[in-house]
């Protein structure tokens, strides 16, 4: 998503106000464990406000604590290179937001944690992260590619670094990897990413015997014919990085497709599901609930409550089926609000704007009442 860069910018401002968040008001807690009916999956949300506001972001923690048992922490918005190529300090405000994110999650939640050493756009080496996110590569980072041994060191350290702060029951070391071979029509750079990847994951799996250590694809990209990605391209990316990966890990974003908002025919699901025997995780969803259109209304989506509803339906049985591990909903509420502040763009951002299982007034749709239902299913 292009929009999680600025999500991590708002969410680093708006902690830095300081956030308390309690779990008074988690359902999920106390009764006898009846495994009839039970699940094999976490259910998440990423904190990802609905607006520029503090108010906005504690808004996010409360849901998380009433309405999930896992949080996920994302960050997509650069690596702090040289200071993790040398072991120092990282800036304050990385610290500080990685601080107040470990004291706003829930007690009790578990953790998922996202770190990538690719760029937002899927198409380069991810930029520098210091004072601000998303600056400029100080030379000569600027020069290096994915294989160079000063990036396989830093971006070790800082896997090391965040994951012993975070203390996470599962980490991704690469986001939606498949979408740099997409944007790779050479394939040098993701020849060097995958050796990149292959060196960090056989480090940290040393050091981390019993924590999975996982990729993220774009699932639908996968698939031949679901989008306009080359599948022989990408079944070659799958190859290369499937045997290093604990989990298979999936980005589930299916408006992303051919499919649009208009239908999501059976067995699309298991058709992703289905390439790997390793454990599925979903390491983020949505599904618009209302209809919007793009680009000068060239790209029309035709999404709503009750198609948004199906999907999670949909995906609760497909999950169930394959024993995933956990599930993550990117969007809590409608961001309305923040699409003003960006200036109403009317580009991609709008993709994600009206998924929430809250409207942009904070009213719950239908799809709240099924995830709460599968929450208060005992998890085994």
């Amino acid at each position: 998503m292009i929009l999680q860069r600025l999500a991590c910018a708002l969410l680093s401002a708006a902690l830095l106000t300081g956030l308390a968040c309690s779990d008074d008001d988690n359902p999920t807690g106390g009764g006898d464990i009846d495994t009839t009916n039970a699940r094999s999956y976490y259910l998440g949300y990423t904190p990802f406000p609905y607006d520029v506001t503090s108010q906005a972001v504690q808004y996010s923690y409360s849901r998380i604590a009433a309405e999930t048992d896992i949080v996920a922490h994302h960050f997509d918005d650069g690596i702090p290179w040289p200071e993790a190529l040398r072991g120092e300090a990282f800036h304050s405000n990385i610290m500080n937001d990685w601080q107040h994110r470990v004291d706003a999650a829930p007690a009790g939640h578990a953790i998922y944690l996202a770190l990538t050493p690719i760029s937002i756009n899927r198409d380069d080496l991810a930029p520098y992260k210091g004072e601000s996110p998303d600056m400029a590569l100080p030379s000569p980072w600027d020069s290096y590619g994915f294989d160079h041994d000063s990036v396989k060191v830093a971006y070790t350290s800082y896997c090391r670094r965040a994951i012993d702060f975070f203390s996470p029951e599962f980490v991704a070391i690469g986001i939606e990897v498949n979408l740099l071979a997409k944007s790779d029509t050479g394939n040098l750079m993701w020849a060097d990413y995958v050796e990149l990847h292959r060196h960090v994951y056989q480090q940290l799996k040393g050091e981390y015997p019993s924590l999975p250590i996982m990729v993220s694809f774009t699932g639908m990209d996968l698939i031949d014919g679901f989008t306009d990605a080359d599948h022989a391209v990408q079944s070659q990316a799958f190859a290369d990085v499937i045997g290093y990966t604990d989990y298979y890990g999936l980005s589930m974003h299916t408006v992303i497709s051919a499919f649009m908002a208009d239908s999501l025919p059976p067995r699309v699901l298991d058709s992703v599901f289905s390439l790997s025997g390793k454990p599925i995780a979903i390491c983020e969803t949505s599904y618009p609930a209302e209809s919007f259109s793009v680009l000068g209304g060239s790209l029309q989506f035709n999404g709503s409550p009750t198609k948004q509803d199906q999907f999670f339906a949909d995906l609760f049985t497909a999950c169930d089926q394959y024993g995933c591990e956990f599930i993550i909903n990117f969007v809590i509420r409608d961001y309305d609000a923040l699409w003003l502040a960006m200036g109403s763009p009317d580009d991609i951002n709008k993709l994600w704007r009206d998924t929430g299982f809250y409207d942009e007034d904070g009213n719950a749709r239908p799809v709240l009442t099924r995830w709460l239902e599968a929450l208060a299913r005992t998890r085994i």
